[in-house]
């Protein structure tokens, strides 16, 4: 960082969000304003995805990033979140909105926010703008930072993790919402259990919602049910990468004393799953805090550059959690599957 910058986040409220014709228009966003002192104050906007921060998933994994950029950087963090089944029009007015205001740089945490983030950023050239988990991982844009990950990576080592621990020979996955980018981790975690154990028994996915729909992300009933059907199904590991949904799956499948596979954060030490914790075998760990912190600190210093940035196992932007020591038997094995899949000997399928 430069020597004496100051950063600050300022407040955006859901109450603050108004649709009007006046969160529509084109001005250019100041990048900046003086103190009095001659440092620079920079003002951050940031909107969650469905669920926003407490969802013990992905949006807590961006609140992560965002709460070391305060304790790092001093920054002050307040957040705003997306609505279920909101549409992208909503989206766009919020960030429009939050550029008209003077907010630089804006953060939208999600794919859903990619259209929307690139068509905005286009009318606020000095607005420096990051979409976590971009749509394809394609953006567009002088000012446009797109974090992509390869969930299929990290779902391929708790697949195999899953493979090795199952005693019935059958394990399961259950998406939040049927969407491409959750096919990757179902892709990857089959990978992973086949390659481990080429007898084990994948039961086929089960998504909870499809698209407009996206309560898969949000519903811990739908995750419960989903469960139960597959423990009915006899797969004694259960894989979920359903948000803040996977709360029941987590809950339902420890109290079948069975194994959880948690996603996006270490979910084992997490409050609302503190019931089933001896039952999480690992998560699926995606280091959206470290894209989070590393788009702030970019802006902050002057070395942001556009473009996508891709978080994978060789630079530990995905990988799995060893909390509670449930795979320790395994770990020399799980680490082996890395190794062969950052030299390439191992090539992960995504779909």
């Amino acid at each position: 960082m430069r020597r004496g910058l100051k950063i600050s986040l300022v407040t955006v409220t859901g109450a603050a969000l108004t649709l009007s014709a006046s969160a529509c228009g084109g001005k250019k966003a100041d990048t900046g304003s003086g103190d009095g002192d001659g440092k620079k104050t920079l003002k951050i906007g940031l909107a969650f995805d469905i669920g926003g921060r407490g969802d013990q998933s992905f949006n807590d994994s961006a609140a992560a990033g965002l709460d070391k950029a305060k304790k790092d950087l001093d920054v002050k963090t307040e957040e705003i979140s997306a609505k279920p089944d909101e549409p992208d029009s909503d989206k766009e007015s919020r960030l429009r909105l939050l550029a008209n205001k003077g907010y630089n740089p804006i953060i939208g945490v999600g794919f859903a926010y990619t259209a929307s983030l690139i068509k905005v950023a286009k009318d606020f050239p000095n607005t420096k703008f990051l979409v976590v988990d971009a749509d394809q991982c394609k953006v567009e844009g002088a000012n446009v930072k797109g974090a992509c990950f390869s969930e299929e990576q990290g779902s391929f080592l708790v697949g195999a993790a899953a493979a090795l621990k199952s005693k019935t020979g059958t394990i399961g996955f259950i998406g939040g919402v049927n969407v491409p980018l959750i096919h990757k981790f179902e892709a990857g975690y089959a990978a992973g259990a086949k390659k481990a154990k080429p007898g084990i028994k994948v039961l086929p996915a089960k998504y909870l919602t499809q698209p407009p729909n996206f309560d898969g992300f949000k519903n811990p009933a739908l995750g419960n049910e989903a469960a139960k059907g597959q423990l009915d199904a006899g797969a004694d590991v259960i894989y979920h990468a359903a948000g803040g949904a996977g709360i029941g799956v987590i809950k339902t499948v420890g109290e079948a004393k069975k194994w959880a596979i948690g996603v996006d954060s270490d979910q084992y030490n997490q409050p609302a799953v503190a019931g089933a914790k001896e039952f999480i075998l690992t998560s699926m760990i995606k280091h959206v805090d470290l894209a989070v912190y590393d788009f702030v600190e970019s802006v902050a210093n002057g070395s942001f550059q556009a473009g996508t940035k891709k978080y994978d196992l060789s630079n530990d932007g995905v990988g799995y959690s060893v909390s509670g020591g449930k795979v320790d038997d395994i770990k020399s094995k799980l680490d082996a599957f890395k190794a062969d899949i950052v030299s390439g000997k191992i090539t992960v399928p995504t779909k």
